[in-house]
């Protein structure tokens, strides 16, 4: 099948099994903004993160490994899988033990043994899940995304509206979800069928250690990058101020979750094809369209910026006295959105230290942007509060980004159209300007620009689609018979 056909079917099965589970996701939030407080959302918000950040610490990251090494045919996907596991199993032996430490924290002790129970669950998940799409099945993976968040919704609707368990409910219904889905996958994936101690092989883990262990510090770093900030705010503001930041994310997260999928589907044929003669070639088709999409995407979030944000939270307005409420979250989403931008094409790029098995040059890189973050929270938040996080963390990524674009192409040079990016970042910064002043007319300028970007962009996208035509149109002329 030609590579680029491949890549846009795979991305269509990971986009049908992602639009379900976002828009699932959304009415999650929807609830959450309904029955929490602000300071419960922030309390929620910090045990997702920090469970997020735990995983791949205590898997040593072999999610990562899986993929890479389950789609390598050197290499029997019995012994990579069963290595995989024995490494979350390790990890999580060592975590329980330091379980009574978590217990004493201030913030989240309350909730040491349920953040456990919730880390085990999603280790095991991620690694079924990635070792099911390393052997192809993006199918059953798609579908079990679809189904594991469908399973949390009703999980939700029964412990926080039936049982109002409140920040517990929201904790077991992940825990729940993420039992099923692991069973589900072990079952209908045949995933008991490849992990055996009998399968267990020394040099295997070794090779899959060696390349997974530098990314567990990267998954650290990021979780700084990303999560910090969560912290400063709660520590330098208050934890109220935190939750409408919190809040906040959800819309830039939206274009990270999408581009996810996509990302699932590109990772997948970057280490098919890296051995081809023209995977400089395919970098740069791609990544041409990818950052033009990531534009679009991003500037139509920003001109909707403020109605989504009153369907998400109800529509609630400033309370007395001016007093930040959830709806105020709207006002750092913009800035948020751009340090999306930039997240996602670091995302992209790290694909090349991955197909090369170079995650080291991976750890390194977001060092510098877990740096910046930090300097950046310490210095910004007391003055400017959430819109000094924001500013921090838009910063952050877009230092990595400018650091990866340079060290990633020695490893696969693909050319670069710097100044589309250049025009495209000076268009969404004016954007997120017109809804942070909000002048006369913005919202029609920012419609005005939304179009603009759209245009600009348009050609990158048309010319990778015609790849993909071209792949079809030749394969339908090599199945024609002679005459």
């Amino acid at each position: 099948m030609n590579k680029y056909k491949k890549l846009f079917n795979n991305t269509l099965i990971f986009g049908v099994g992602s639009m379900g589970t976002k828009i699932l996701g959304y009415l999650l939030v929807i609830i959450y903004t309904r029955v929490f407080t602000s300071a419960e959302y922030s309390s929620a918000d910090l045990i997702y993160n920090t469970v997020n950040m735990l995983y791949p610490l205590v898997t040593m990251s072999m999610a990562d490994a899986v993929i890479r090494f389950g789609m390598d045919k050197g290499y029997d996907r019995r012994t990579v899988f069963t290595a995989a596991n024995a490494a979350a199993l390790i990890g999580l032996t060592v975590y329980m033990l330091f379980t009574p430490l978590v217990a004493k924290s201030s913030t989240l002790g309350e909730y040491a043994f349920l953040m456990y129970v919730y880390c085990y669950f999603s280790s095991f998940r991620q690694l079924a899940s990635q070792f099911v799409r390393a052997r192809g099945n993006v199918k059953l993976f798609a579908v079990d995304g679809i189904g594991a968040t469908l399973v949390q919704l009703i999980c939700n609707l029964i412990f926080l509206l039936v049982f109002k368990l409140g920040v517990t409910g929201y904790v077991l219904s992940f825990i729940v979800s993420d039992a099923l889905s692991l069973i589900f996958l072990t079952l209908i994936g045949d995933l008991y069928k490849y992990t055996d101690i009998r399968f267990f092989n020394k040099r295997v883990f070794g090779e899959m250690i060696r390349f997974s262990l530098p990314l567990v510090p990267t998954y650290l770093l990021w979780w700084v990058t990303s999560s910090s900030d969560r912290w400063f705010m709660i520590a330098m503001v208050g934890e109220d101020a935190n939750g409408i930041y919190a809040l906040g994310y959800k819309l830039p997260t939206l274009l990270l979750l999408v581009t996810t999928m996509f990302y699932q589907a590109w990772q997948m044929s970057s280490i098919e094809e890296r051995n081809s003669r023209d995977l400089g070639k395919f970098y740069e088709t791609v990544f041409g369209a990818y950052s033009s999409l990531l534009y679009i995407g991003a500037a139509g979030l920003i001109m909707c910026v403020m109605p989504l944000t009153f369907i998400l939270t109800g529509g609630q307005g400033s309370g007395e006295g001016g007093e930040l409420t959830f709806f105020d979250s709207y006002r750092v989403a913009p800035i948020l959105i751009t340090a999306m931008i930039f997240q996602c094409t670091c995302q992209f790029l790290s694909s090349i230290y991955n197909t090369k098995k170079k995650s080291m040059n991976s750890c390194l890189t977001a060092l510098v942007a877990a740096v910046v973050n930090l300097i950046l929270n310490y210095l910004l938040i007391p003055r400017y509060g959430m819109y000094g996080a924001a500013i921090a963390t838009a910063a952050s990524y877009f230092s990595c980004f400018a650091v990866r674009i340079f060290d990633a192409r020695k490893l696969i040079f693909f050319t670069v159209d710097y100044f589309r990016i250049f025009v495209n970042s000076v268009i969404i910064i004016v954007m997120c300007i017109f809804v942070a002043k909000q002048p006369t007319l913005w919202w029609l300028m920012n419609i005005v620009l939304f179009i603009i970007i759209t245009l600009y962009n348009f050609s990158a996208i048309v010319k990778t689609l015609r790849r993909i035509l071209a792949g079809r149109v030749n394969r339908k002329r090599v199945s024609q018979p002679n005459k």
